[in-house]
């Protein structure tokens, strides 16, 4: 990865974090009640998010569980893991990074408006057009998402996702390309940031390891990596293939 790293004081790498399972920590904690759970896995609903996640990605009973919650010959993605267990089939997988905030200017966007159901129409039309990542229809229900609008016209997204306990993952931030350079989406990360730190968590943020433009956005705003991740699709064993959690 073809970008300038600033490392902070974290947790030993060898200590269980409770990023390293963000998915299971939300959904288990503050999300608790979008949680789909069987045993030892739990999935959000399918138009919320397309995330799955493991209590122990290294539990073959997780796994059989996760294939109980999903059904036979399912697609679906996968957090926190880099392996599969005999059965399975990796469908996609692809490198990410994980950045933490330690120094980051929080504070709120004057012009930022609060988004809600009723404009999810608008939001998925600007999502497909920047491919920040997944949002499907019930998406704003994780967290606070903010815009902001030119002529009425929203220009500008970003907003919460995962919520471990403490920390709040900043997501979906995306700027109509007729707009980029304004310095929108660091004005809205900023203003989601300040939101997440008043009721006393700490913002996180996902990347793809190849958006180096991005991640050094990130960190020249206040952001540093603290590891690196995989996000794998994933196929479950037996039954007629079908897809799941694929929108987006």
């Amino acid at each position: 990865m073809a970008t300038s790293v600033h490392h902070t004081s974290l947790p030993s790498p060898t200590e269980p974090h409770i990023l390293d399972n963000a998915a299971w920590a939300a959904l288990m904690g503050p999300h608790a009640h979008l949680a789909e759970r069987v045993g030892r896995a739990a999935r959000y609903p399918t138009d919320v998010s397309p995330f799955t996640a493991l209590e122990d990605p290294a539990d073959p009973r997780a796994w059989d569980d996760l294939a109980a919650l999903v059904g036979p010959g399912t697609v679906t993605p996968v957090t926190a893991v880099r392996t599969v267990p005999g059965g399975w089939e990796t469908e996609h997988s692809g490198e990410g990074v994980q950045l933490v905030d330690t120094a980051l200017h929080a504070e709120p966007a004057p012009e930022a408006v609060r988004l809600g159901p009723t404009d999810v129409p608008e939001i998925l039309g600007l999502i497909a057009l920047t491919q920040p990542g997944p949002f499907l229809p019930r998406t704003v229900e994780l967290g606070t998402y903010l815009g902001i609008r030119d002529r009425g016209r929203l220009v500008a997204l970003a907003g919460e996702r995962l919520r471990p306990p403490g920390w709040t993952e900043i997501s979906a931030v995306c700027t109509h390309p007729d707009h980029r350079g304004r310095g929108l989406a660091t004005r809205l990360v900023r203003a989601v940031a300040a939101g997440i730190r008043e009721r006393g968590d700490t913002p996180f943020l996902h990347a793809a390891a190849s958006n180096t433009h991005a991640i050094r956005l990130y960190e020249s705003i206040g952001f540093t990596l603290r590891r690196r991740t995989r996000f794998m699709l994933v196929r479950t064993p037996g039954g007629q293939p079908k897809a799941e959690g694929r929108d987006g």
